[in-house]
This record gives C-alpha cells, sequence and structure tokens, in this order.
C-alpha cells in the first residue's frame, strides 16, 4: 500500500514520524526548507514539492482546512483520509477523486505513537483506514459524522485540556512547596499511568478503588465538585461539538 501525505505541518509531521518504516510514503511539502528537514529526519520517504497523479495511492490529506479550496489533484486515489477539521466528507467527494472517503481525527499524541483517531466514512474502506491510524495510536470507528464531531472533543481537543489539568496539578504541588520540575515528573508519570488503569476499568470504579470515607482522596474530591469541575468539562465538550458543526457550516 503506497501512501501520499499531503502536507506535513504539526499533525502531518505526528503522524509521519509513526507511519515512516511502515508504507511506501510521498510526503508533498510545499516549503523547500521543510522538505529538506524531511529528507535528513527521514531518508527512506520521498518528498517532492508537486502533487503528483493521486493514482495508486492513498492520499492522507493534513493541509489546512482552508487550503482545500485551492488545492489541485489529478487521477483518483484509491482511498482519501482527511484530518482537516470541520470538512465534512461531501466537500471532500466534490473536490477530489477517490474510490473511497474516509474522515479521521486524530490527536497531538500521534508525535508519540500513542494517538486516539476518530474514524468514519466509506464502510469498504474501514478496515484498511483502521490499520493506517493505527500504526499512530488507537484508531476508533464511528457511524457517522456527527458521532465523529461529537468525538473531536474527547479525541482532538482534550489534549489541550489535559494539558491544562496537568499544569494546575503541578501549580498546585509547586504551591505547598514540591519543586516545579519534580512536579512535573510525578503528572507526567500519573497521567501515563492513569491511561493504562482506565484501558482495563471504568473510571467510576477506579475512583471507588482510591477514594476511602474520610481520607485525603475525599476531601480534593470534594473540592473539585464544590468548584464544578465535572460540569465545567462536560460544558467543554458541548462547546467543541458546537464549534465542531459551525465549521462544517451545518449550524
Amino acid at each position: 500500500m503506497k501512501l501520499l501525505l499531503i502536507g506535513a505541518g504539526n499533525m502531518g509531521g505526528a503522524m509521519l514520524a509513526s507511519l515512516a518504516g511502515k508504507y511506501e510514503i510521498t510526503v508533498v511539502e510545499v516549503s523547500q526548507r521543510r522538505r529538506d528537514e524531511l529528507a535528513r529526519l527521514y531518508p527512506e520517504v520521498r518528498v517532492v514539492g508537486e502533487i503528483p497523479p493521486l493514482d495508486g495511492y492513498v492520499v492522507i490529506l493534513a493541509i489546512k482546512p482552508q487550503s482545500l479550496e485551492s488545492l489541485q489533484t489529478r487521477g483518483e486515489a484509491e482511498a482519501l483520509i482527511s484530518i482537516l477539521a470541520g470538512t465534512p466528507l461531501q466537500r471532500l467527494r466534490e473536490k477530489i477523486s477517490a474510490r473511497a472517503y474516509i474522515r479521521a481525527m486524530p490527536n497531538i499524541a500521534a508525535l508519540k505513537g500513542k494517538a486516539v483517531t476518530s474514524v468514519t466514512g466509506d464502510a469498504a474502506f474501514r478496515e484498511e483506514a483502521l490499520a493506517i491510524l493505527s500504526s499512530i495510536g488507537t484508531a476508533i470507528w464511528l457511524e457517522s459524522e456527527r458521532q465523529l464531531d461529537i468525538a473531536t472533543g474527547i479525541g482532538g481537543s482534550a489534549p489541550a485540556w489535559m494539558a491544562l489539568v496537568a499544569e494546575a496539578l503541578a501549580d498546585g504541588a509547586v504551591n505547598l512547596g514540591l519543586p516545579r520540575e519534580v512536579s512535573y515528573r510525578f503528572v507526567a508519570a500519573l497521567m501515563d499511568g492513569m491511561g493504562a488503569l482506565l484501558a482495563d476499568e471504568r473510571p467510576a470504579e477506579l475512583k471507588d478503588k482510591v477514594m476511602s470515607p474520610g481520607g485525603t482522596t475525599a476531601a480534593g474530591y470534594a473540592v473539585l465538585e464544590e468548584k464544578g469541575v465535572r460540569s465545567a468539562f462536560i460544558e467543554a465538550q458541548e462547546a467543541c461539538y458546537r464549534r465542531a458543526r459551525e465549521l462544517a457550516g451545518e449550524e
């Protein structure tokens, strides 16, 4: 399977870091400086400045959404996997010729091969799309674009929210006297460990295991509930979903 990655910016570059060496890849990047950098980083990858004919390629579209209008392509791709935020499948079908169309929303953890990626589109290419996107972490198939827009919050945007939580936890420890670098090490290990635990347990079950009656965890948990942390996250996801629909021109 040959991949054609159009765009190697933040997310495209993060995907390339995990895909390189696993597939035959051609990367299209308009910046000469970036092309030179990619050639040094990935000698096994072909890097070009113009889009070749799409025939025979599975195309991964990783440009800015506003750049789609000016994109010029030739030929018909085996499949198109788009990671463009707010760009519905119908718009992709109108602009680029392919046998199958997939929308995907990976997150920045692709840099470490630990992305969680929302995936939807033509079921005929489902297994191939999941195989490609599983190379950068966990890929989850969704049954509709509406579900993908909902998942944008928990998958695509939540890393920024979790970074806010991580920073706040570290700041709290620093405020009490723990050195900042030590605090950051604790938080990084905490996030990693929680991910492993939550793969096997529901959040409520894990919470109950940690929170003993009248203990330190219960005292802190009561403050979080008092301050509305739970409702703030729920409302953040609602705001994210509304914005995703607006970007898609559906609200």
